[in-house]
């Protein structure tokens, strides 16, 4: 039994150790090339769908448990990456409405998340920040309470180094990709037929 189990284990493994990583090169070529990559492209989209689904669950329940709004929450974890960051900046990589920005950071700061500074390159402009200790709380709950860090440190171990450059470069450019499309639609035009606060995705423009 034990055999068999250790078989099937690594038949499931997500490689062979020292085999060449997967997608680099030209794709195959010959008959029934087309519909495999057509169906590894398709599997690879729909995988990278329930990603994000998955991953705004997780977004959800830490919401919950910090009683955060989903947009406040993504704004808050982006003050963490990129903090002291400017009202401005946060919103220009939220994809938010200045105004609506304004109202996320107000419910931020009344309930303690964030303080504002001087900012050091101009002393009339204001940045924002994590409050002090409140960011531990946030990764604590992420990485630790979910067992999301646990789970991750298993998965990786199961790839080397050369593969999880691979991967690192493949997710870079997907999120440059999302980065893009999301800056593409939020400058574009409204649809025919419909006034600027009636277009859907405009919040703030009431």
């Amino acid at each position: 039994m034990e055999s068999e189990a250790s078989a099937t284990r690594g038949a499931a493994a997500p490689r062979g150790r020292g085999a060449a990583p997967r997608g680099r090169g030209p794709a195959p070529h010959g008959p029934g090339a087309a519909p495999q990559r057509g169906r590894l492209n398709r599997a690879v989209k729909e995988s990278l769908r329930d990603v994000g689904t998955q991953l705004s669950q997780l977004n959800n329940s830490v919401g919950s448990r910090l009683d955060l709004k989903a947009t406040d929450l993504g704004c808050l974890d982006l003050i963490s990456r990129y903090g002291p960051i400017s009202p401005s900046a946060l919103a220009k990589r939220a994809g938010l409405h200045p105004a609506t920005m304004t109202g996320v950071r107000d419910r931020l700061e009344r309930a303690g998340w964030i303080e504002r500074g001087r900012d050091p390159g101009d002393r009339r402009g204001v940045v924002v920040q994590v409050a002090r200790g409140r960011g531990a709380e946030i990764l604590r709950l992420y990485l630790v309470d979910s067992g999301m860090n646990t789970a991750m440190d298993e998965i990786l171990a199961g790839y080397d180094d050369e593969e999880l450059e691979l991967l690192i470069g493949f997710l870079r450019r997907i999120a440059d990709a999302g980065r893009a499309a999301a800056e593409k639609l939020a400058g574009s035009e409204d649809p025919p037929g419909l006034t600027p606060a009636a277009a859907p995705g405009r919040p703030g423009r009431r």
